[in-house]
């Protein structure tokens, strides 16, 4: 995460999946964003979930979680390490780890739908600075929203992310006004932003779309450039999934593509392929 951020410098930055508590983040990466000029504000879990956000541009009215966000297994519980907001450079930005759902009807599946519908009565309740036209929320959404955002959706039958339940409530958080921004910049071009680490499934370009930044009408409008950086899943050890970018106002790489780069050897177009977990 450090080399990238020396090289890409982002004003804002979201993180997910940290699997930290607050005092070991604070403790190890803490000095490393100091010396970067970025003010952070971390939810962590210890060894699961945990998000964040890195601001150059003001963290201000940090809410950790969201209100009513419910728990898991028992709804009334604490909520899991799974959002951050903060206001930075006058718009209110949402870190979100949304729950996985495991397998459709099961109990996470519910919690995952559940989950959902609490955030979209949030940003439907915002005001101000945090009217929905003025929100941006950005991170790991587990859904694809359209069969365009899966290599095979064949292949996806009778599992999570796809599922009519799960599109339907993210289309209901998008029917607040907010735009998919990297969609809406490339509405006919294969983009993913996640990759299994099985299988060879990256360098096939065999991935999905799941990380999304849904922007409200005023911070879309200002949108210069949107695209996946591919280049950050690759190395060693890298994350499973590749860091999503928008440019607001200007874009300093300009308008460069919806992947970059672009996969070199790609599975040919229509291929099919099980997915690795698949029995």
């Amino acid at each position: 995460m450090l080399p990238w951020l020396d090289e890409r410098s982002p004003d804002v930055v979201c993180l997910q999946e940290t699997k930290l508590s607050n005092d070991v983040f604070d403790t190890v990466l803490g000095p490393e964003f100091a010396e970067r000029g970025y003010q952070f504000a971390h939810v962590g879990q210890g060894q699961w979930n945990g998000v964040a956000i890195l601001s150059k541009v003001g963290l201000d009215d940090v809410v950790a979680n969201f209100d009513g966000a419910p728990g898991f297994p028992d709804p009334a519980s604490a909520p899991e390490a799974r959002a951050v907001s903060a206001v930075c450079g006058g718009v209110r930005i949402y870190s979100l780890y949304v729950p996985n759902g495991r397998e459709p009807d099961s109990d996470h599946y519910h919690y995952k739908l559940s989950w959902l519908e609490r955030l979209r009565e949030v940003v439907a309740a915002g005001t101000s600075v945090d009217a929905p036209s003025n929100t941006m929320l950005c991170g790991d959404m587990n859904i694809a929203p359209a069969n365009a955002d899966v290599y095979d959706p064949a292949a996806f039958a009778g599992h999570t992310h796809v599922t009519v339940a799960e599109r339907s409530a993210l289309e209901d958080i998008e029917g607040l006004g907010l735009h998919d921004v990297v969609r809406d910049r490339w509405p006919d071009e294969r983009v993913f932003s996640y990759w299994d680490y099985r299988a060879g499934m990256f360098h096939k370009d065999l991935g999905m779309r799941i990380d999304l930044i849904l922007a409200g009408a005023d911070v879309a409008a200002r949108a210069k450039a949107a695209w996946v950086d591919r280049a950050a899943r690759k190395g060693t050890k890298p994350s499973d999934h590749a860091p999503v970018v928008v440019d607001l106002d200007t874009a300093p790489d300009g308008d460069i593509g919806p992947m970059v780069p672009p996969p070199s050897n790609p599975a040919r177009k229509g291929a099919t392929a099980r997915l690795p977990q698949a029995k």
